[in-house]
Parts: C-alpha cells; structure tokens; sequence
C-alpha cells in the first residue's frame, strides 16, 4: 500500500515544465508581453495579410503625412507617411521580419559557439579554461558596437554577414554565462556518479550537465535577443546593415532624422516599436529567470 500511494503521488507530480508554465501564466506582466510577441511574430511571418499598405509603394503627394488621427492626416494611413510617401505602418510590420530574423539566427549563433565554449572550459578547467577565458577576454575588450562595425565595413552590408557578425559578437558573454553554470554542477554527485560508471567526457556533458544548465542558457538568451535587436537597429541606422528599400526599423529612424522637426512621426514610431519589443523580451526574461529558479517561495 505504500508503494503503491507513493507511486500515485509521483504520477500525479505536475511536470517542471508545466509548474514553470503555471508560474508564468499567473503574471498580468507575462500575459501583456506574450501578446505583444505574438504580434511581432505574426507580422515578422505573415505582414501581407495584416499590412495595410505596399510598404514599398511611394507617392510624393503623399509625402510627409501626419499620422491619420491627427489633423490633415489620409485615410488608410494610420501612422502617416514617410519622406517618399510610404506608408510607415505597413513598414514597421514589414521591418519586423528583418528585426526579428537577424536577432534570432544571431542569437542562435552566438549560443552555439557560447555554449560550446563555455561547457568545454567549465568541464575540463585547467589549461583549456585559461585559453578559453583569454580569448573571451580578448574580444570583450573591444567595444562591440565599433567591433561590428569596423568587421561589417569591411566584408560588407548583406543580410548573411550581418548575421554572422552579430553572432560571433555575442558568444563571449554566453560562453561565460555557461561556464559559470557548468563550474556550480560539474562536482555534483550525479556528475561523480556518471564518472564512476564510465561515461565518457563528451556523454556527461551532453546528458549529465547540459540539462541542468538548459534554464539559465535560455533566460540569458531572452536577454541577448533583446540586445541583438537594439544592435540591428544601430547597424541599420548608420546604413551597415540591410540595405534600401528593404524596411527596417532602424533605416526607418534613420530616414527620418532630417525631418525630425516638422515630421516627428517617421522616426518616432519605428522607435516605439524598437523600444516596445526590446522591453517585452526583457520583462519575459525577467519573469521566465524567477519562475526557473527553484530558491524562490513561488505561491
């Protein structure tokens, strides 16, 4: 009877990734900003079906449009229109493809090297540590936006190397985030125990260690796609990044910066959505690391 009441109480036992879910979802905060990034992601995968315009359409008669709800707005152009008559509603939903792209597959590069990195060097120690750390050392002693921008100069603006760049720009921080991480369970007893039974090096990092590692990999990558977004954005704005007429947000800035004055709306709008994003990946990081970490009384 006792088994089989300990056995009921386990099966019952809710997953750690639905506790982690339940926590979450408990959140007004987390609720918002889910909805928030289900609106970029929509518009970043399907902007035809909810742009209003043909973001690429000019017309100088148009040119310069105050916003629809203010006075001698058009019709159908809700944000107003930019410097070539484009409407900039239709290109902030457009530009979220281009953001959102470039930030996730750098982000993606920068973990996977990160990742490596940092596992390799908080596993082994020793020589293969201090190398390591030397290289990350190394490159975080350059500032990172002139470091991307000096290398992006030089090979050039396309859609490919920006990606790559911003990548390679941000495994350092990941692979320290990591080999900090690895260093505080390499010595657990699990791990001992793996050792002891003849698991091989390359199997307990990737079935011992790695899973326990895997929630402060994901909270720090939520923080480094708000990041990687801000960095396109600055890329973009001093034309390093994807080129005319393809929009971006911080092109968009960019473009209107002459006419800030008397047409505050064409850079004021690509900005909120840049500012909006960033913040929504910051506060889901914020709420994703407290709902992970298992030292808090969660109610």
């Amino acid at each position: 009877m006792t088994n089989t009441a300990s056995d009921t109480k386990t099966a019952r036992r809710p997953s750690q990734f639905r506790l982690v879910m339940t926590r979450l979802l408990r959140k007004k905060s987390v609720l918002i900003c889910g909805t928030l990034l289900l609106l970029s992601v929509l518009c970043a995968l399907v902007p035809g079906l909810v742009a209003p315009q043909d973001p690429y359409d000019q017309s100088l008669l148009l040119r310069l449009k105050p916003p629809s709800f203010m006075e001698g707005g058009r019709e159908g152009y809700f944000l107003g229109t930019d410097h070539l008559g484009r409407d900039i509603l239709s290109r902030i939903i457009y530009g979220a493809r281009i953001t959102l792209l470039v930030s996730l597959l750098a982000v993606a590069v920068s973990s996977a090297m990160g990742i490596a990195a940092g596992v390799v060097a908080g596993y082994y120690g020793g020589r293969t540590d201090a190398v390591i750390l030397r290289l990350i050392d190394m490159q975080l002693s350059f500032p990172v936006i002139l470091l991307v921008i000096a290398v992006v100069a030089v090979v050039g603006p396309s859609l490919t190397n920006l990606i790559i760049i911003m990548g390679l720009s941000g495994w350092p921080r990941m692979a320290r985030i990591v080999r900090g991480a690895v260093l505080s369970v390499r010595g657990l007893e699990y791990v001992d125990a793996a050792r002891a039974i003849g698991a091989g090096s390359m199997r307990i990092m990737a079935y011992h260690i790695m899973p326990n590692i895997l929630s402060a990999i994901v909270v720090y990558a939520s923080f480094e796609l708000a990041r990687m977004i801000l960095l396109e954005a600055t890329l973009s704005f001093l034309g390093l990044g994807v080129q005319p007429p393809t929009p971006t947000w911080g092109g968009m800035i960019s473009d209107g910066r002459n006419y800030i004055s008397l047409s505050p709306w064409v850079s004021l709008f690509p900005g909120l959505a840049i500012g909006i994003v960033i913040l929504t990946f910051n506060i889901l990081g914020d709420e994703l690391r407290d709902a992970l970490d298992p030292q808090l009384n969660h109610e």
